[in-house]
């Protein structure tokens, strides 16, 4: 299943702990929490499913980074999959290039 294609143009979203960001911006590639680790890939949410991701998954923590990639420049280690109810979620199959991230923003706390 390829999923749905995006265009260059899209932004996709990954939530992460501030210290595993600030750790890749060291080394000059993100490798994934460990439920990424877990799964073999990096997960990653679009601007519509951002809202549920963070709700399901992060609620209750803090020192939390949302940054925001062109999906575009990822190339064919991006693959869009079926996952929670059946929507398509980008998904990177590989590190990811801390230069590929056009925005780091820090997230309050969620409650």
């Amino acid at each position: 299943y390829d999923g749905e294609r995006m265009t260059d143009a899209s932004l996709i979203y990954k939530v992460c702990a501030a210290r595993e960001w600030s750790d890749a911006v060291a080394v000059g590639t993100y490798r994934g929490s460990a439920v990424d680790l877990r799964d073999g890939f990096i997960h990653f949410s679009t601007k519509a499913q951002l809202e549920e991701t963070l709700r399901r998954h992060f609620v209750g923590q803090s020192d939390l980074v949302l940054v925001e990639v062109d999906a575009g420049a990822l190339g064919v280690a991006l693959r869009w999959e079926p996952s929670r109810g059946g929507q398509i979620f980008p998904h990177l199959y590989g590190e990811l290039p801390v230069a590929a991230a056009r925005k780091v923003s820090p997230i309050e706390e969620l409650r």
